[in-house]
């Protein structure tokens, strides 16, 4: 019996440790750090918005959109992941007229975890 109980804790002290090891990854989420317009930003029109994380992204199903104040979508092209820099994300804008524009984020992160938020900049 106490052969079992010595066992017994011993398996249950390797099945902590593991689960003490591995559950700090788990938690990684990316969240913006530099926005390019900022958020509250009154800006001339921009080329593009970029937002840098603070981790890499999932390229296939991280995500920009930025629309204006009526919720028209403005950005006709698709969100690009910088492959030197994976932190950051970009999208190209077409010439944007006087208006409040709201720029929607989607991060994936590399072990899949999202994130997701919104932000807003002004061209004067």
């Amino acid at each position: 019996m106490r052969q079992f109980n010595r066992l017994w804790r011993g398996a249950c002290a390797v099945a902590i440790t593991m689960c003490i090891l591995t559950v700090s990854p788990a938690f990684a989420h990316v969240f913006p750090q530099t926005q390019t317009p900022s958020a509250g930003a009154e800006v001339a029109a921009p080329a593009n918005v970029t937002i840098v994380f603070d981790g890499p992204l999932e390229p296939a199903f991280s995500s920009l959109t930025v629309s204006n104040s009526a919720g028209k979508q403005m950005n006709t092209a698709k969100a690009q992941v910088n492959p030197d820099n994976r932190k950051s994300i970009s999208i190209a804008l077409p010439p944007l007229p006087t208006d409040r524009y709201t720029v929607h984020w989607v991060a994936v992160a590399s072990d899949g975890h999202r994130t997701h938020g919104d932000y807003s900049f002004t061209v004067k």
